[in-house]
């Protein structure tokens, strides 16, 4: 059974990581720009506020999150006018995610076991909403860390943001418009730190992604392409799957270019809803 209390945990220790890195930025530092064309490191963090706030919605108030859907006067940009909505000052936008980060853990940890929480065009348990909340703070983090020059250092906590890479193996085709496939792939990644292996789906499937865990989280994010990354797919389900990965729901927009072609920034579809676009 999945440790709800361990996931929040992870959720916050990944939030806290996030935090020191702009906590002390002043003001021009929030309005560098990020991976993400036309967003900053403000535009970042008040993506990932108000998508606790809309998850803290579901969790509390299904009406109310349903409202917020329908009462969008654009769906199509519902993600760009939730994040452009909570832009504010850098002290006020820090301090409003921070009071909204708090907010959704205290949802979650109340939500009753087995309850399903509505969310875009699909239910999450209260585990499976925290890890696409771990995800997408990693993801967005990561947009965050570019824009300052920083390299962050892995944890452990990626083999959340793995095990949704894997899980949405299917998503992946079906966003790109190509059918689901019904062989199932292996997947063994090295673990940040340590000789351990984290490996997901059947030992003996024929197809298999392997690779540092790092490389196949910034895939399945689409943080990076394929052709700068380690990975390594044997067969075709597992060649195909590592060109159309996506751990979030949505299209997949234009994604970022190798190392070196043009400007290799993602699109602005891959900014970000758990579950999830990040």
């Amino acid at each position: 059974m999945v440790d709800l209390t361990a996931l929040l945990a992870d959720l916050a220790a990944e939030s806290e990581q996030l935090d020191a890195l702009v906590a002390e930025l002043p003001a021009d530092g929030w309005e560098r720009p990020t991976p993400a064309p036309g967003w900053t490191v403000s535009h970042q963090i008040a993506h990932l506020a108000w998508t606790d706030h809309v998850a803290h919605l579901a969790a509390t108030d299904e009406s109310a999150f349903f409202a917020s859907v329908t009462a969008a006067p654009d769906p199509s940009r519902l993600v760009e006018d939730g994040t452009e909505s909570f832009l504010a000052p850098p002290p006020a936008l820090l301090a409003r995610w921070r009071d909204g980060r708090s907010t959704l853990t205290a949802a979650l940890a109340a939500t009753p076991a087995g309850e399903k929480l509505p969310w875009y065009g699909t239910r999450m348990s209260p585990a499976s909403m925290t890890t696409a909340r771990i995800m997408e703070t990693w993801a967005h983090g990561e947009d965050v860390a570019d824009a300052l020059g920083i390299t962050r250092t892995p944890t452990a906590r990626l083999r959340h943001v793995a095990h949704l890479g894997f899980r949405t193996l299917g998503h992946g085709f079906a966003a790109h418009g190509r059918a689901v496939p019904t062989d199932p792939v292996r997947v063994e990644l090295t673990a940040p730190a340590g000789g351990e292996v984290w490996a997901f789906g059947p030992a003996d499937a024929a197809d298999r992604v392997t690779g540092p865990a790092l490389d196949f989280c910034l895939l399945v994010t689409q943080r990076r392409h394929r052709a700068d990354l380690a990975m390594v797919a044997t067969g075709p389900v597992a060649d195909e799957w590592l060109d159309v990965a996506q751990a979030f729901a949505g299209p997949p927009g234009d994604k970022r270019e190798p190392a070196g072609v043009g400007d290799h920034r993602a699109h602005a579809g891959h900014r970000g809803t758990n579950g999830d676009r990040a």
